[in-house]
């Protein structure tokens, strides 16, 4: 059985799309036929949960008792990996937390799986967010997101200040969400169902629905480009390992 993996998906700043790759997250876990569960932290009114009412709890993740709700039960929750959607503002806080409770000790030993998915935004306080999170990030598995959602430019003008904070945490890896076609997006939010079911014509209850052939379309091909990313980086084989010689595939 594969050791509990936990991925907590954040930045200090609002507006960067973490909830939306927390959805693409959710899609793949299941698509790849993973046990998942979320937590949503925009305590009491939760976007995440909106979208994944049945895999999501809202909680308040700077009370104690809500991260007992989370870390207390890794090993018995009857689900492989653990997605937390950070609020804005938490990320950094977040980790020094986590790092008191010893949670960061237990990801180093090898007794959980840990990673972080620091989604960026286009300004240098952003930047500055990878600084002060590589004090207390440690050995996990450090994932820096860039998210097209606002046609953001991140720096390709000036790549030697990028690079410069980019190499503040060695072994972060990168990842590109490509920006969604607008309607797309704005008819996958007016759903509030995850991309997968919009994508096969069901509405949030499974039942078949009536969604633009064309919008689900864009979405597929998205959320396709989105899944070759977490391909391309190996989380699959991070979170589940696979037996020698056991085939890797996605359910259809």
């Amino acid at each position: 059985m594969a050791k509990p993996a936990v991925i907590l998906v954040g930045a200090d700043k609002g507006g960067v799309g973490k909830t939306t790759v927390a959805r693409t997250l959710l899609d793949y876990f299941t698509a790849h036929q993973v046990p998942v569960r979320a937590f949503d932290t925009e305590s009491p009114r939760g976007t995440l949960k909106r979208f994944h009412p049945d895999l999501t709890e809202v909680v308040d993740v700077t009370e104690v008792g809500d991260q007992m709700k989370i870390f207390d039960t890794l090993g018995n929750a009857g689900a492989n990996v653990t997605v937390i959607d950070i609020r804005a503002g938490l990320l950094s806080p977040t980790l020094r937390a986590l790092s008191e409770i010893g949670l960061l000790d237990s990801a180093k030993k090898g007794q959980i799986t840990f990673a972080v998915f620091h989604i960026l935004g286009p300004s240098i306080a952003s930047l500055e967010e990878i600084a002060e999170t590589a004090k207390v990030v440690g050995d996990a598995n450090y994932f820096l997101v860039k998210n097209f959602i606002n046609n953001t430019t991140f720096f390709e003008w000036d790549p030697s200040t990028y690079n410069s904070y980019f190499k503040r945490i060695p072994g972060a890896a990168e990842i590109t969400v490509p920006k969604l076609n607008e309607m797309a997006c704005e008819q996958v939010e007016v759903a509030s169902t995850p991309f997968v079911s919009f994508v096969a014509n069901k509405n949030g209850r499974g039942d078949a629905a009536n969604y633009s052939f064309v919008l689900r379309g864009y979405v597929r091909h998205w959320l396709g480009n989105v899944w070759g990313e977490y391909d391309r980086v190996n989380l699959m084989d991070l979170v589940a390992p696979k037996a020698e010689g056991e085939p890797r595939q996605a359910a259809s």
